[in-house]
């Protein structure tokens, strides 16, 4: 079915431990909807633990899709949720259920929204580095040889600009340039069909909430999930070994920190994470409808 404006999706953001996974669920109840997920880390299975993903319970209670259905060894894209989740907004309107979509990872809902762009934004100091590796006398083509050989082959080793360009995109996203024009897309969610709801609570309540949630998380074998993905010998910048917590606990389980020191960089991560959180719903959520801290209880 769709909302009372005649929508069939209803988009919710916001930090991390603000509570958008119960008030996704109380929307999909209230509607009949069917819970979506958003969230980068929460694709992965083996991981419900430190991805705060929700309890089997809870998926039980109302449908859920798009959890857990990424083997942890996988590199997982923007492009690829949008290929994955195509096919289940279809689905669910040809079913007339409301997608009720949550998460924390703001470019899945810019891909939603708007499309995936082929041009990722480049931070001007990525800008400068590069510009500052042509100067100490590096030869940027040499460098995408090494790192993004298809664009190296493309490209002229005079051609200035788009070497600039080729570079400072995979410094700034680890991905190549060529990765990011195959995943161009359009909008799934047009104009109109979507209403999104962003939680803005209290930061320093949700900083404590932060911190009370990690603990509680280490109270359910938080470390029993590190030490399972320690087994796998993953690549340290492979997505799910960025989940709030996994990297100090694996070196916890290495023997290089006490578990104290642990879960504190874990809890300071994960604050941080909250601050770029909103940095990014100010700059590309504005038109969304806010919900504030009444929702942190």
């Amino acid at each position: 079915m769709k909302d009372a404006e005649g929508r069939d999706a209803l988009l919710i953001a916001g930090p991390t431990a603000s509570g958008k996974s119960a008030l996704a669920m109380a929307a999909a109840q209230a509607t009949g909807g069917v819970v979506v997920n958003a969230d980068s880390m929460q694709i992965y299975g083996g991981i419900r633990i430190l991805t705060a993903r929700p309890t089997p319970e809870e998926e039980a209670a109302v449908e859920h899709r798009l959890y857990g259905f990424v083997d942890p060894a996988i590199a997982f894209s923007t492009g690829d949720y949008v290929r994955a989740v195509k096919p289940v907004l279809a689905e669910l309107r040809a079913r007339g259920r409301l997608a009720v979509i949550v998460g924390g990872t703001g470019l899945y809902f810019k891909a939603l929204t708007d499309g995936l762009v082929a041009m990722p934004e480049i931070p001007p100091a990525i800008m400068a580095e590069v510009v500052a590796m042509e100067a100490a006398g590096q030869s940027l083509h040499a460098w995408l040889t090494r790192e993004d050989p298809d664009a190296a082959a493309r490209l002229s080793p005079a051609d200035r600009p788009r070497l600039q360009r080729a570079v400072s995109v995979k410094l700034a996203t680890g991905r190549t340039l060529g990765d990011w024009q195959r995943d161009a897309t359009v909008p799934l969610l047009s104009a109109g069909a979507w209403a999104g709801v962003i939680l803005t609570p209290d930061r320093q309540r949700l900083y404590g909430r932060i911190d009370r949630r990690f603990l509680a998380m280490m109270d359910q074998g938080a470390l029993d999930e590190a030490r399972q993905m320690r087994q796998l010998a993953l690549p340290a910048n492979r997505g799910i070994m960025k989940a709030h917590g996994m990297p100090h606990l694996i070196r916890h389980l290495d023997g290089q920190m006490t578990l104290a020191d642990a879960i504190s960089l874990g809890q300071q991560d994960t604050r941080n994470y909250s601050r770029r959180q909103g940095v990014w719903a100010r700059r590309f959520m504005t038109e969304w409808r806010q919900a504030g801290p009444e929702l942190l209880s």
